[in-house]
């Protein structure tokens, strides 16, 4: 069972920065792709961007292409997103998923292909 931890919500302004961290247990962190999805209130989780395994190919949702950037640390068991240029339309519960393989680029948005999800982490953007 892999467990996912994600960390570094709050409560910023308009045009702040903030970095999310996502930990996953697992002696194979380095061949699980990840991702990062959302949800606000009253809409559908979306997805926000996600890395494969190998290559380290990224995915960005069109609503934060230029402003998030995704990374990982595979020796520290660890994916980030740098989020920048912050909007109140950013302001959802952030989750980190995990899946244990490799995705291709094409599929890296895809809620249904990760098995493993953290709790979530608050991120709300004020006007």
């Amino acid at each position: 069972q892999v467990q996912v931890v994600e960390s570094g919500g709050g409560l910023v302004q308009a045009g702040d920065s903030l970095r999310l961290s996502c930990t996953a247990s697992g002696r194979t962190f380095s061949s699980y792709a990840m991702a990062w999805f959302r949800q606000a209130p009253g809409k559908d989780r979306e997805s926000v961007a996600g890395i494969r395994a190998s290559v380290f190919s990224t995915y960005y949702a069109d609503s934060v292409k230029g402003r998030f950037t995704i990374s990982r640390d595979n020796a520290k068991n660890t994916m980030y997103l740098q989020m920048n240029s912050l909007k109140p339309e950013d302001t959802a519960i952030y989750y980190c998923a995990a899946a244990p393989l490799e995705l291709s680029r094409a599929i890296l948005h895809l809620a249904a292909e990760y098995d493993y999800w953290g709790q979530g982490t608050q991120v709300t953007v004020s006007s």
